[in-house]
């Protein structure tokens, strides 16, 4: 047969025709079970060795411990946290546990006088003719020629009409001298609302500093339409 091995073997009896027989032995199956599991193990002793090479390769500091030869490895830099700016609208926390994004606060537009907030010029009468002599008599204190007043004149007729309680409900303008806004006429005074001398002597300061002279102011606002 193909799959059994035999030993063949003389036995020392005689069947009765005087002749010697022979008797087979008990027949063993061929097994392959040794070089079997020897492979297996092979095997699994390499892949044990691919599986640690691989995780230090992606990640070197996983199983490192800290002596002369092996320092650990901080992420942070000593640090429990560290905060990251991401593109001026977000920052990200993170810490060696966890990370948490959180938005910039958004930005809210100061206050000021204008119509949008619900500020209301005052009740007053207002007196040009008073206004412009007050003027007059800043003007000189200045040291500037009366072709100077004129000039002041002029400006101040189109921003205002000389009226104290002038108001540009679109953009908040105040005004005498049309502060914009209105409210940054304190600077010369707390009556700002309703007091003309208030409003010309921080007109002029304004006017001086911006043109050097009322002239000046006025050549600019008949070019470009303002001062």
């Amino acid at each position: 047969m193909d799959d059994l091995r035999y030993t063949r073997r003389i036995v020392g009896r005689h069947n009765g025709s005087g002749r010697s027989v022979e008797t087979p032995t008990t027949p063993r199956p061929v097994t392959t079970r040794g070089p079997v599991k020897q492979a297996a193990t092979v095997v699994f002793a390499f892949c044990a060795a691919l599986s640690f090479v691989g995780v230090h390769l992606v990640d070197p500091s996983i199983g490192a411990t800290a002596g002369p030869d092996r320092p650990t490895i901080d992420r942070f830099g000593g640090a429990e946290a560290q905060a990251i700016e991401v593109g001026g609208d977000f920052t990200i926390g993170a810490s060696k546990e966890q990370y948490a994004v959180e938005a910039k606060p958004a930005y809210v537009e100061p206050a000021s006088t204008s119509a949008s907030d619900g500020w209301a010029p005052p009740a007053v009468t207002p007196d040009p003719g008073s206004a412009q002599a007050y003027a007059a008599t800043a003007v000189a204190a200045r040291g500037w020629a009366m072709t100077e007043f004129d000039c002041l004149v002029a400006l101040w007729n189109k921003e205002s009409g000389w009226r104290v309680n002038a108001y540009n409900a679109g953009s908040g303008a105040y005004g005498i001298p049309q502060a914009l806004p209105g409210s940054k006429m304190a600077s010369a005074g707390a009556d700002w609302e309703t007091n003309a001398g208030t409003q010309i002597e921080w007109g002029l300061g304004y006017v001086q500093g911006r043109y050097g002279t009322p002239c000046g102011a006025w050549a600019h606002s008949e070019s470009v339409g303002w001062y």
